[in-house]
């Protein structure tokens, strides 16, 4: 019988100058990688990078600024924003409320190619 993997966020890596909690699958059995971002710093956010598999966007409370190819669209709390694989993208906080969003990376491990 298989057996459920239990892992605390306070064990993961913390990036984006700690304000997002990063889980790779593969060092846990998952077939997804996630990013928890949880931040009040306006502009905080990725620079302009792309990865060879879709990232979906769970935007939990607050807003921000998304650049995804040469679309720029305001994401808030409540929506979901998919991002195809390849497509150039970035986002950064905007608004008063905090940042809470989960960013899925459907590959087991992060790949990202930085363009800025």
């Amino acid at each position: 019988m298989s057996r459920a993997t239990v892992v605390d966020q306070s064990d993961l890596p913390i990036e984006l100058d700690g304000s997002a909690v990063e889980f790779e699958g593969r060092d846990h059995g998952g077939s997804v990688s996630v990013i928890l971002v949880s931040t009040d710093e306006d502009g905080a956010g990725p620079r302009l990078h792309r990865h060879p598999y879709d990232e979906t966007f769970v935007i939990r409370g607050g807003q921000a600024l998304f650049t995804v190819g040469d679309q720029e669209l305001v994401g808030r709390a409540g929506q979901i924003i998919v991002v195809p694989a390849q497509v150039p993208h970035k986002f950064a906080k905007t608004g008063p409320e905090r940042l809470e969003m989960t960013d899925v990376h459907a590959s087991p491990v992060f790949i990202t190619e930085w363009l800025e």
